[in-house]
């Protein structure tokens, strides 16, 4: 970089997250409740899966080691996303540096990636478990699942990387204004004083490959089981296997499709380009739903983790109970 970029590339020390361009200041206050709320469902949600899993060993199976992989990158990806966001809307704090942006940038692509890695392997997890049901628990063992999920969590860090690498060699020397909820590569990269488009084609190029690969393999995989599912004789084994998969492939579709459009909107002609508003609210609707429903669709759906959640609610006030009588007789 010559000595006139290092010097442009200096002068940005931090930037400012918007938020919803547009929004009114009198809905601020409801934004961040809703936000606030939504962080905090997601969390208590998603930790108790964890906790779940953790304490009971008899859950220690393939399905329920994505599962716990699936809660863990939830939990990391609302915590990195949405305070800021709540901290612009209810305290008007939506600065931030610019170190600390790219450092949340390449966590929330980070996640992005890992969730679209943890979600093909749940899909080959359901392929081999309904295609090949006697030769599953040799197929996919737990120590297999383990070294697929950690795989994931390794190489979910490469295309962030790849991008992060082009935005810092970009200078930024005037606008500092995220018109986001968040610091992602597109709205950084808008702000570049500097021709932006070979960085925008790269990460155009990673995202759709980080989206395409595992999203074909899913489908792939799904139209296999749907193939098998209707081989099976039995109703009730077809109902079973139908209910299981279709809540599953509900919450795929939600995460994919909207990335879709969302990744695509510049290549769509300009009487149909999203504004930068839609694109915003859709970004946050495909990020925030999945992360808000897994615990539901996932593992309360699920008859054995159900079955031991409700013992486990059982037993604990049982024993609050036990502590109160004890408390009362003193």
């Amino acid at each position: 970089m010559s000595q006139a970029n290092e010097t442009a590339a200096s002068v940005v020390t931090e930037f400012f997250i918007v938020g919803f361009p547009g929004l009114q200041p009198e809905y601020y206050s409801l934004i961040a409740a809703l936000l606030f709320c939504i962080y905090i469902a997601v969390i208590t949600g998603n930790s108790l899966i964890v906790v779940l899993f953790v304490t009971e060993r008899s859950l220690f199976k393939p399905m329920y080691i994505i599962m716990l992989s699936l809660s863990l990158s939830d939990i990391g990806f609302c915590t990195v996303a949405l305070p800021k966001v709540i901290s612009r809307y209810w305290f008007n704090d939506g600065y931030i540096t610019f170190y600390v942006c790219l450092f949340q940038r390449q966590l929330i692509h980070y996640f992005g990636t890992l969730n679209s890695l943890i979600m093909m392997i749940m899909a080959l997890d359901r392929y081999l478990a309904i295609c090949y049901p006697l030769r599953y628990p040799v197929l996919m063992t737990n120590r297999t699942m383990r070294l697929l999920i950690g795989l994931s969590w390794v190489t979910a860090m490469i295309a962030p990387t790849i991008g992060l690498m082009q935005t810092v060699k970009l200078p930024f020397c005037g606008p500092n204004m995220i018109a986001h909820c968040f610091c992602d590569s597109g709205s950084i990269n808008q702000l570049a004083c500097a021709d932006i488009s070979q960085q925008n084609l790269i990460a155009y190029g990673v995202a759709m490959f980080v989206l395409l690969v595992p999203f074909s393999f899913i489908i792939f995989s799904y139209v296999c089981i749907l193939v098998s599912v209707l081989r099976i004789a039995n109703a009730q084994g077809r109902m079973k296997a139908f209910s299981t998969c279709a809540t599953q492939l509900t919450i795929i579709i939600v995460y994919y499709v909207p990335r879709f459009v969302v990744y695509s909107s510049s290549s769509i002609p300009n009487n149909t380009q999203i504004n930068s508003s839609q694109r915003i609210a859709l970004v946050m609707f495909y990020s925030l739903l999945p992360p808000l429903v897994n615990p539901f669709i996932y593992c309360i759906r699920i008859k054995e983790v159900r079955q031991f959640f409700l013992k486990w609610c059982v037993q604990r006030n049982r024993r609050s109970l036990k502590v109160h009588r004890l408390t009362i007789s003193k």
